[in-house]
């Protein structure tokens, strides 16, 4: 009766052992994963923030097909003025 009842006992240490490794396994792998990704977090919200001054920044550079067009113009208009002066 004893034999048996260390068997018995044997297979649930040796269960709860192999259950105990599988979680620790999984915490090992499970935490690095969770550390990676709160440091992308931290990166993601000065990436924009960074981006949003780069929009201010640029903003200006709509207006840029006005000023060539406005370029445009005055350089054609010079070019006119010299063709009537003769030069």
């Amino acid at each position: 009766m004893t034999g048996l009842l260390l068997d018995a006992t044997a297979g649930w240490t040796i269960g709860w052992v192999i259950g105990l490794a599988v979680v620790l396994a999984v915490v090992a792998l499970v935490v690095p994963i969770l550390r990676l990704a709160h440091q992308i977090g931290e990166q993601a919200v000065d990436i924009d923030g960074s981006l949003g001054e780069s929009v201010h920044n640029t903003a200006g550079l709509r207006q840029l097909t006005v000023t060539i067009e406005s370029a445009e113009a005055i350089v054609a208009g010079l070019a006119r003025g010299r063709k009537r002066l003769g030069g």
